[in-house]
């Protein structure tokens, strides 16, 4: 099953659920925090912790093995500057390594040195995402 088939909005969402289940992924903080110098506001979802895990776990599953460097470009945005014209920024990294030290901890991603440094899913992350996207291609 590849998962480049499924939409990857609904494949993120339905990731998201399967991961509130996990009861070591939870969000860290007790208020809400912007996620880079990027944004001009924290986020407004209530789960946007699980669907943050779960876009980094599809990117890990296309494109990896990944460092939090790669991802904090990834997830990056442009930032607005006034008169100034608009630059690209990076996310910020604490919270996109957070997540992955909370996704190592359940066991869904592991980190490699060889071929190339970062982190990689676990055969158990590839069996989460190969179900959740046979699922939704079975719905579908």
């Amino acid at each position: 099953m590849d998962i480049r088939n499924v939409e990857p909005t609904k494949l993120v969402n339905e990731l998201a659920n399967e991961l509130e289940k996990i009861d070591v992924i939870k969000y860290p903080y007790k208020i809400p925090i912007k996620s880079g110098v990027c944004c001009e506001r924290p986020f407004q979802q209530k789960n946007f912790w699980y669907l943050r895990c779960a876009a980094i776990m599809r990117q890990l599953y296309l494109k990896g093995p990944l460092g939090v460097s790669r991802l904090r470009t990834y997830f990056g945005k442009r930032k607005r500057r006034g008169h100034a014209p608009a630059k690209s920024m990076k996310a910020g990294g604490k919270f996109i390594r957070t997540m992955l030290q909370q996704l190592e901890s359940a066991g869904l991603v592991k980190y490699v040195e060889r071929p190339k440094k970062g982190r990689v899913l676990t055969p158990q992350g590839v069996s989460l995402i190969h179900k959740v996207a046979k699922r939704l291609a079975k719905g579908a």
